[in-house]
Parts: structure tokens; sequence; C-alpha cells
């Protein structure tokens, strides 16, 4: 049942000091439109797509090399032309800020803290192009980083960037098998890593890591190690490498003019079969996006410190690198969010003022469940607003927010993701806040509910839609050359139509239509946000001798944590004992990552396949949260039709849940 009355309210201060009020004013002065409350904006923002995206373009003062000519060309998804003819360079609307003060404040586990300014920030950008041009990286080539959350990595990306190359990076957690998944694909050129990192209090040295990674990519002409646990790069322990610190600038920082769809990064979210998407996106499309929501949605400018703490594997770090395009502070903090305990985050928050603090909501479960109340462990006096994101927040942690964190404090849950380098639900300054729900739908995405014949829903739960293209879809996937991956990602259910894969209600209030997610509708792993596909998974644990075959479920509920099981068949002869347990935990974890460890580890006789051998992952998932047999699987369109009885009886005792 849907409160009635919301949790918190924006002063009438807070209202005519928000930029989406600026905005309002802007379009009312330049354009002549006036609209009678947020819903009016967003109905007008996505039917007249071309008057809404060239009116932001103007009022975010775009700065392109050449102006484009058409907003939008071809209107279709996929396939949609955004921003014919422009160029322009992502990093020229990071430095138009160049001021005094920090541009990065950044702290971690040892408890240093170090800021650089923008005036440095632009130096080493340029240190680090310079020494990308003298390697050889033009406009195309691919740079790859496996670095943590640390201010040598935005330099690394705008660097990139501002040669026109295209950025990917992994966080250094991640195993080798899941790093060159994606880098292999890619093919780069360059290499950008740290020799280790410290996490939960330990220190990891990754040598023989990079070692095994720098021989499994063949196209791989240099490699760059940034020495985050040694002063200076041992030549014996990195052969053929240069020192990060060792690379010199000769001249200022200079940005290349690429085309509006000029691809910016590489990003990846997994399907339920074969490897990683590697998923593109283009320069226009990402600063639109990236600023419309920072600037607008997130209220972020150049008062601001934004703090959001992720791992450099989850496109919240994209977003975090994002608050810079606003002109504000971007507050990192690698490491382990719990060591020493669980309040060094909202201790973190005070000691650099941050003004926004984001985390994924499994963090916050975490720290209602340990009995953390932050506004008895820190001075949050400067913080004025609370991000949520990675799985559905619940409505006990909304109201444990102003119980138990701050009462004047604006909670912006948001849910979009990796493909669209954004957020589809989110939140907006000026609207109330509602214990679960996420207040609005983003300017500029027809977002709607549906149902499986394609019709609208309101109030009612449905497949998380969105009717019109808008520019930071992916401009394809890598070396998808005939555009199959990426239409039966997004486009095989309601053609032209993007389905996101989340269940999603639509909840009318009288000054906009919220949203509620609750949880995934496809079988992709979604662990505190990092989204993984279980063909990842299954080539990690089957290489165990003792398993045969394997199943992997993410149930995913809302208000509830996610629970992740791991059905596995064992050869004959093996047992389920505590050290196989522990074996195929630690392949996991080497091979993917600990996010990644399932929470139990079940043998099972034989994994429910289709008729063509694919693993039945979702009619499962769904039988496993309640859905009746019979709504989820047909016999005559399966392999082994028999299979499915232990399931049914597992999801009857509700060891499941």
């Amino acid at each position: 049942m849907n409160d009635t009355q919301p949790l918190w309210r924006p002063t009438p201060e807070r209202v005519s000091r928000a930029h989406v009020t600026a905005f309002l004013q802007w379009l009312e002065r330049e354009r002549g439109l006036r609209f009678a409350d947020y819903e009016a904006l967003w109905q007008w923002s996505v039917t007249d797509l071309e008057g809404f995206w060239s009116a932001l373009w103007q009022f975010l003062d775009i700065r392109a090399a050449q102006p484009y000519e058409r907003v939008l060309g071809r209107r279709t998804m996929p396939g949609a032309e955004w921003f014919v003819g422009a160029r322009l360079n992502v990093v020229d609307q990071v430095f138009r800020h160049l001021r005094e003060g920090p541009a990065i404040v950044a702290g971690g586990e040892d408890g240093a803290l170090r800021e650089v300014s923008w005036s440095q920030l632009q130096r080493d950008v340029a240190r680090i192009a310079e020494a990308l041009r003298e390697r050889g990286v033009v406009p195309g080539d691919r740079v790859v980083a496996i670095l943590p959350n640390v201010p040598e990595t935005i330099v690394a990306f705008l660097a990139c960037a501002s040669v026109g190359a295209i950025w990917s990076v992994c966080s250094p957690d991640m195993g080798p098998v899941a790093v060159l998944d994606r880098f292999c694909q890619i093919e780069p050129k360059v290499l950008i890593a740290a020799d280790g990192y410290r996490y939960g209090g330990r220190t990891f040295d990754r040598v023989p890591v990079l070692a095994e990674i720098r021989a499994a990519l063949p196209t791989l002409r240099h490699t760059i190690i940034v020495p985050l646990l040694e002063a200076s790069v041992d030549e014996r322990r990195f052969p053929d490498a240069t020192d990060w610190n060792a690379l010199s600038s000769r001249g200022l920082l200079k940005t290349e003019p690429v085309a509006a769809d000029h691809p910016l990064w590489v990003v990846y979210s997994s399907g339920t079969t074969g490897l990683p998407k590697a998923i593109v996106h283009g320069h226009a499309g990402v600063l639109l996006e990236m600023m419309k929501g920072v600037h607008l949605h997130r209220d972020i400018g150049p008062r601001d410190r934004f703090f959001w703490y992720t791992t450099t594997g989850w496109i919240m770090w994209n977003v975090q690198v994002s608050g810079l395009l606003a002109g504000a502070t971007a507050v990192l903090y690698d490491g382990h969010p719990g060591t020493p305990d669980l309040t060094v985050l909202w201790r973190f928050v005070e000691r650099v003022g941050a003004t926004f603090f984001g985390a994924g909501a499994a963090y916050f479960a975490s720290c209602i469940k340990a009995g953390i109340e932050p506004v008895r462990v820190a001075d949050l006096s400067a913080l004025r607003t609370l991000g949520s994101t990675g799985s559905p927040l619940p409505a006990e942690a909304y109201r444990w927010v102003y119980e138990r964190v701050k009462r004047d404090l604006w909670l912006v849950s948001i849910a979009g993701g990796t493909d669209l380098a954004g957020a589809f639900l989110t939140g907006l300054p000026t609207l109330p806040v509602y214990a679960g729900e996420m207040q609005c739908r983003a300017l500029g995405l027809k977002v709607e509910a549906w149902d499986d014949a394609g019709r609208p829903l309101l109030d009612e739960v449905g497949e998380l839609i969105c009717a019109e293209p808008f520019p930071s879809m992916p401009l394809y996937f890598w070396n998808d050359s005939d555009g199959r991956r990426y239409h039966e990602s997004y486009f095989d259910t309601y053609p032209g139509v993007w389905r996101h894969g989340d269940w999603m209600r639509l909840v009318p209030r009288p000054e906009a239509v919220g949203g509620i997610i609750y949880g995934r509708s496809d079988a992709t792993i979604n662990r505190h946000g990092i989204r993984m596909g279980t063909a990842e998974l299954y080539r990690a644990v089957e290489a165990l001798p003792e398993i045969v075959d394997s199943l992997v479920v993410d149930l995913e509920y809302l208000g509830r944590e996610s629970t992740m099981l791991l059905f596995v068949v064992l050869r004959e002869g093996s047992a389920l004992d505590d050290a196989l347990t522990q074996r195929i935990a630690e392949r996991i974890r080497q091979a993917l990552s600990a996010r990644h460890v399932p929470n139990e580890i079940i043998a099972i006789a034989d994994v429910p396949r289709t008729l063509s051998g694919k693993k039945m992952e979702l009619p499962i998932k769904r039988l496993l949260l309640g859905y009746p047999l019979e709504k989820v699987a047909h016999a005559d369109a399966m392999a082994n039709p028999a299979s499915l009885a232990w399931f049914a009886e597992f999801a009857r005792r509700g060891s499941a849940t």
C-alpha cells in the first residue's frame, strides 16, 4: 500500500535555488514555454524530443568545436542519430570549470587525504595525454585500465578521452578470467594498471595477474604502471613497462574534436550466454545524459562535493566522474566500506565535507542491520543529499534515513544502469520523497510499464520500457557487426521499444508519477550493483573437475537482501562437502570477484534445459520467486521435464526465501 504522506518536502529556498528551477525559467524566457508541474515538463520532454534536447544543449552551454546540423536524424530504436554534424570533446566540458580549489578529494583505508586542484588535474591530464600520443595512440584506439578508485584513474580517463581514444576500465579485484573476457574483445593498444591495491585491511600485489593479462592481449603495445604500493616501478617485476610518475609533459592540454557519435568508452553488461556485452557509448550522448542527471536530477554544481562510494568496475564510477562536468569537486574513497567498521564512510563524509553522498542500497541495508546511527557517529551538517542505487531501496530504509541519518535530507534513489549510462527513474530536488519510491521519470526518457501485450500500465507491475530513443543509447556492441546481440538485448520483446529487464510499477502522485523497481525480470546476476552474466560464472565453476553442470539464479526481493543460489550437478563419485564448497567459492572469487560468490551452493541431479539445450535460468528464477509451475515452464518445450519436480519441491519448502 502506498504511503499517502511524504517523508520529506523541499523548502522554498531549495526549490528556488535548484538547477531545474533555473531550467524552467530559461525555457519560459528563451522558448516561451511554461509548465504547470514536473509531469507536464516530462511529457513535453518525451514528446518534443528535438525541442527538449536542443534546449538542454543550449541551457547547459555545451561547447562544441563545430555545431550540430540536426538534433535528431533517424528517429528509430536502435539506430537513432543524435546531434548530427557536431564535433566536440567531453574533456572540454570539464575544464571550462577551471578555478581555484580542489577538483578531486580522495581518501582510503590508510587515512591519508589527497587533494588535486583543478589546475593540477589539467596538468596531469595533459601529461598523460602527451604520453599516449607519444606511444602512437590516435582517435579510435583502445586504452584499457586496471585501476582502483583513485585520482590517477580519473586522470587516465580524461587523458584518453582528450585524444579521442576509447576508454575501458576494470576494477583490480576482478580475476583474470573476467578481465580478459572484457579486454580481449576490444583489442587494446595501451594498458594502464596499478601494481596492486589495498582492501579490507590487506594489501594485494597484482604482479602475477598483470603478467597473465598482458600475455593474453596480443594487440597490446605499451603498458604504464601506476605504483600505488611501491614508490616506483621495479623493471624486474614489470618488464617492458613504463612508470606513470616518469611520464613528462611538454605542453598544454590539447583536446581532439570528435564526431558526436565518436566512441567515448566501452562498458560491460552481461547477458546470460556468451561473453560480456561490450557496450559502446558516444561523446555527445554521455555528455548530455550525464549532465542532465548530475546537474538537473541530482542538483550538483560548483558548490558541491560529490561523493559516491563505488569501484571502478561499476557505472557509478562514471557517474562520480560526471560531477566534474558540472564543476563539482569529485570525492573518492578507495577501500572496504566496513573496515574497520561500517561507520567509516559516514566519518569520511564528515571529514571531507561532502554535500552529496551516494552508495549502493546494499550498503545502507548493512548499516541498518548493524544498528548504525550515522547521526550519532558523524557531523553531517554539510550533507544535503543522499543517493542510492544498485538494487531496490525498501520503504523501511527510507524511514531509517530520516530517523537515523538526518531529518532535512533529500533522498535520491535512482534506477537505470550501465546500458544507458544514466537513470530511467530518478530524483528531483523540487519534488517530495515518498517511502520506497523513486520520485519521477527522467527527463527525455519515455519510461512506461508495459504488460506482455505491450499495453501501458499505471499503478500495476509491468516491464520497464522506454518508448522513444535517447542520446545515450549504446552506439553498438563491440564485435556485433550485424547488431544481433544489441537487438536481442533490448528489442526482442517489443520491436522498436527498449525493454530494460526490470519489473516496475509507476505510482501516480499529485506532483509527478513516481516509480518502484521490484527486481530483474531477466536472468542477469545483479550483485551489489555489479551486473554479471551467468555464462561467466559457469565457465569458472564448470572448469572444476568435480562439477558436470551448474545453474545460478539471483533472487532479488523488494525490501530484502538479494540471494544468489548456485545449483551444481556433481561428477559421479564426488560429494559436495565443505572442501568442495570452499573450492567453488574460491574459484568464483579468483575468476570473477568476491561479490559473485553465491549465498548457498546446492547439489542437484539435473539442470533443467530447453529442447535446444539452453539452461532454464529465468523460469527457475520465477519459480523460486513464487510463480506457479504451470506459468513458468512447459514440459513439451524441455529436454528433461522431470528435472523441474525437484525445483518445484524446493520452492514449495520455501528454501529459496
